[in-house]
């Protein structure tokens, strides 16, 4: 790390001092008035902060005190543009109020989703604070996980969290979204080029039970699983190449432009959809087998391109997506057949269509055309992004294929014991105790002095106190201290 700045002063004019002399280090030439990112699009008023760029890795360590002062009105812009300049910020000896109201301060000022992570009662109104919330279970009690989104027993667990559920639940949703819009567009769009032939008079290109049952039931299931169990890498992978955490922190995977690229994509679709079955039965066949092709089409256009999008195959995806396709033949076999036009002949119009439709060698012809008119612009953007700017994805999905999806051998962890000692509430405790042993340079477990019999004792030692202070090992310790160390001596030595 470049350099550390430790904000400790006593008055609200030395707190202001400090925290423009550590951003005039980072960066010289930076405003005095902090900057605004306005918004044009939705005409609001600017409240994000710009971000200053800095060359180095700075670090700041300010106590309760003083950010009592720069949680300020007029000093918050100041104490935040340094904050976000430096690579860690350590706000040490505060108090509840005041771990919330940093979290409120980054999530009034900075377009960034917040993740607050405690284990005691006073880290509640911080966890509620922010977007997320993450609660450790402990000595410290349950109040924190009770008052979190995601709980677990061990800080390490936090990284799993992250780099796997969190990335994996980011790319499925926002593949859900992509494809749910594409399939609904594609089916929308239809009816808008079938206006200008039925001169505008709200009739329907699909049958109205497939109207229906299109998004209940034809394609419900296959976005659920994708959604539910879609995974480009698995965790092993995820966990050895963090960079894959990236894109989701800069929106790549869903923002204001992949969304108008799905909606050309559907218009296209839409129009191939429509004109491919319309130029080939034209004038050879009726409305209502014109409109039967056209769903057709449309179920095996929006299946083979949830194919596409899939990653990871599992048996509940090949179950929902085969499973949909043979439920469209039966409904519309079911439908349209005569036992059911017999019994309601104004409901059941198609009465035959499908039985006489689907066995012609030519309608099987347009729907395989179509299907690859559809999804043929699709495969050449995807393989000319890959070969000219592949992502980070690409990289590590093609190291997979090339080392035979060999994922690599998992990490060994160390299995982490709670002692319950008197330490255990400690850091969040008011009382004078390791504030100036952390800002003084100085460690509290140091190596002790080899003695004659070669023996190097390990661990801590009685020679240094809770402040980093010498002291005789005869002395005895006073009831008041915060921690008690003790030696025991081995009368072999």
């Amino acid at each position: 790390m470049t350099d550390v700045f430790v904000i400790s002063a006593n008055t609200h004019e030395e707190v202001r001092r400090e925290l423009r002399d550590a951003r005039m280090k980072m960066l010289p030439d930076s405003d005095e008035e902090a900057s605004f990112i306005s918004d044009s699009i939705l005409g609001n008023e600017p409240k994000v902060v710009h971000d200053d760029n800095v060359s180095g890795d700075y670090g700041l360590v300010i106590n309760g005190h003083s950010l009592a002062y720069a949680l300020e009105g007029s000093m918050e812009l100041e104490f935040l543009r340094t904050a976000c300049m430096c690579k860690t910020v350590i706000c040490c000896r505060v108090t509840p109020l005041q771990k919330a109201q940093v979290v409120e301060l980054v999530k009034k000022y900075k377009q960034a989703v917040t993740l607050a992570i405690g284990d005691g009662a006073n880290d509640v109104s911080m966890i509620k604070a922010a977007h997320i919330g993450v609660g450790i279970s402990g000595q410290e009690g349950m109040q924190a996980v009770l008052s979190s989104d995601f709980s677990f027993a061990q800080f390490c667990y936090l990284q799993r969290l992250l780099l796997v559920h969190g990335r994996w639940s980011y790319l499925r949703m926002c593949k859900f979204l992509r494809y749910f819009f594409y399939k609904n567009f594609t089916f929308t769009f239809v009816h808008f080029w079938y206006a200008f032939f039925c001169g505008f008079s709200a009739q329907t290109v699909y049958d109205q039970a497939f109207i229906a049952l299109y998004n209940l039931m034809y394609t419900a299931l296959p976005v659920l699983g994708m959604g539910l169990f879609d995974q480009d890498v698995n965790d092993s992978w995820g966990l050895e190449y963090p960079q894959l955490y990236g894109p989701g922190q800069l929106s790549v995977y869903f923002n204001l432009g992949t969304f108008m690229k799905c909606a050309l994509h559907s218009c296209y679709s839409s129009l191939v959809l429509f004109f491919v079955p319309y130029l080939s039965l034209h004038d050879t066949a009726d409305y209502q087998s014109f409109a039967l092709l056209t769903q057709t089409c449309l179920i095996f256009t929006v299946c083979v391109q949830l194919g596409l999008d899939l990653s990871y195959w599992t048996a509940v995806n090949h179950l929902f997506v085969w499973g949909s396709l043979g439920m469209f033949f039966l409904v519309s076999f079911a439908m349209q057949s005569d036992g059911l036009h017999q019994l309601q002949p104004g409901s059941f119009t198609f009465v035959g269509t499908a039985r006489n439709t689907l066995d012609r060698l030519n309608v099987w012809l347009t729907i395989i055309l179509t299907v690859v008119l559809c999804v043929l612009p699709v495969l050449i953007h995807r393989f000319l992004s890959s070969q000219i700017n592949p992502t980070i994805n690409d990289k590590v999905r093609f190291m997979v294929h090339q080392m035979k999806a060999q994922p690599p051998p998992p990490r060994r962890r160390t299995r982490i014991r709670r002692s319950s000692t008197r330490r255990s509430g400690y850091a969040f405790s008011h009382a004078q105790g390791y504030g100036d042993l952390v800002t003084s340079n100085r460690f509290l477990r140091r190596q002790a002095t080899p003695r004659s019999t070669g023996f190097t004792p390990t661990g801590r030692t009685a020679w240094f106190s809770p402040i980093g202070k010498q002291q005789n090992s005869k002395q005895e310790l006073e009831p008041t201290q915060l921690q008690h160390y003790r030696v025991v001596k081995d009368s072999a030595f």
